[in-house]
C-alpha cells in the first residue's frame, strides 16, 4: 500500500501504477478499491481518463510508514549489534578456554 501511496503523490493512471508497483491488474484493483474506501487514494478524470491521487489521510500513512520503518531499522540495528558484541565476546572466552586447555593437554 505504501508503495502505491507513494506512487500517486502526483495523478497517476492505473496501469502506469500497477507497472511501478509490479503488481497484476486483479491484485491492484483490490489495493484501489480498499484504498479508496479507507480514504488513502482518490480516482479522478482528468482530460478523459482516470487518474488516482493519494489523499491527505494517504500522506499521513506515508509519513507513519517511514517512521515505523526507521524505528524497526534502529531496534534492528540495535539489536544486531548487540548480538555482535555478545558473539565476540562468547568467541574470546570459548577462545581463552581452548587456549587454557591446550596448556595443560
Amino acid at each position: 500500500m505504501a508503495q502505491i501511496l507513494e506512487i500517486t503523490k502526483e495523478e497517476t493512471i492505473k496501469t502506469q501504477i500497477m507497472y511501478k508497483a509490479n503488481l497484476s491488474f486483479s491484485q491492484l484493483n483490490e489495493y484501489l478499491q480498499f484504498m479508496a474506501i479507507n480514504n488513502l487514494i482518490t480516482h479522478k478524470t482528468r482530460e478523459g481518463r482516470g487518474v488516482y491521487a493519494t489523499t491527505l489521510k494517504g500522506f499521513n500513512f506515508i509519513q507513519m510508514y517511514s517512521e515505523l520503518r526507521q524505528l524497526v531499522k534502529r531496534k534492528t540495528a540495535a539489536h544486531k549489534s548487540k548480538f555482535h558484541q555478545n558473539l565476540r565476546k562468547n568467541l574470546k572466552l570459548i577462545l581463552e578456554v581452548f587456549q587454557h586447555h591446550r596448556q595443560f593437554a
